[in-house]
């Protein structure tokens, strides 16, 4: 997910210095009510979406040379190693582009939502000022979004797939948790296998008509600090004594705090944001890099 602050954002290129470890389309509708009047929300069947192919340029290795934390401290490792939850950005991390980039572009409106972003990019931002400002930029309707859904499958990040497989396997929670829209996220969980229960994200709301209405302002994740709180809740309802959250942007690094994250994983594969990346307990290019220091 962006960080709307300031912020150097360098692209993937070749020539990348793998890491070792240290010690080795079908809808249904759903139609509800609540205060700012009809909600429709999209709900999938798991088998209709299928994930398109995708790959990255590898970053070259004077960009490596620059941070001293592309290899996990004994600390970092240890927590990685013993995680019972980890907690995982979507746009830009676990898929390979920005949701509402792509729905904007798709609806016609990707020029303006992109240089809105521009701007926002230069300075501090509140994440729900950004938010309603792009959508009030092209307003999706229900079946704007339908149709998205239908012709533009998610891309994953390489390798994720098989990460969040060794992760269930070792019995390690997976959660998905955005700034994105669950209308566009619930395909990239029914792909990862990944319940529903377990995304944490915004949900676009429409009239009974199909127009659109806004966003839900009542999920955390719709707000500035939305995925700390997120986070802590999701440790303070099942009590893991070790949580980890892994993406790539400022609202990512922001959920390592007392109650939530214990360390905060930057994954660089897609944007390298290099004040973010700076402070990262670990910071990798790769997800194979962090199935191969698994136990």
């Amino acid at each position: 997910m962006e960080g709307l602050v300031n912020s150097r954002i360098s692209p993937i290129r070749p020539q990348y210095r793998p890491q070792h470890c240290l010690s080795t389309s079908t809808f249904s509708l759903q139609l509800t009510k609540n205060s700012n009047g009809s909600r429709i929300s999209i709900m999938n069947h798991p088998k209709s979406f299928t994930s398109v192919a995708a790959s990255i340029q590898p970053v070259e290795a004077s960009t490596l040379n620059r941070f001293n934390n592309t290899m996990p401290s004994q600390d970092a490792l240890e927590l990685w190693r013993k995680a019972e939850a980890v907690c995982f950005d979507v746009d830009s991390t676990v898929c390979l582009d920005e949701g509402i980039d792509e729905l904007a572009e798709f609806c016609g409106a990707g020029k303006a939502v992109a240089e809105w972003t521009a701007r926002a990019m230069g300075g501090s931002v509140p994440f729900e000022e950004a938010l309603a400002a792009r959508l009030s930029l092209f307003k999706p309707s229900l079946s704007q979004v339908q149709d998205f859904l239908h012709k533009r499958p998610p891309k994953l990040s390489p390798g994720i797939d098989e990460l969040v497989k060794k992760l269930e396997a070792n019995n390690i929670n997976v959660y998905l948790v955005s700034g994105g829209f669950r209308q566009m996220i619930n395909p990239v969980a029914s792909i990862l296998g990944i319940p529903p229960e377990n995304i944490f994200a915004n949900q676009l709301l429409f009239k009974s008509s199909g127009e659109f209405l806004g966003f839900d302002a009542n999920e955390p994740t719709s707000r500035s600090g939305g995925k700390a709180v997120a986070v802590q809740q999701i440790r303070k309802a099942y009590g893991y004594k070790a949580l980890i959250m892994i993406g790539d942007g400022a609202t990512d690094l922001e959920a390592r705090q007392p109650g939530g994250a214990d360390i905060f994983i930057c994954y660089a594969g897609v944007q390298l944001r290099e004040a973010v990346a700076a402070k990262a307990d670990w910071l990798v290019f790769n997800f194979k890099d962090l199935i191969n220091c698994l136990l």
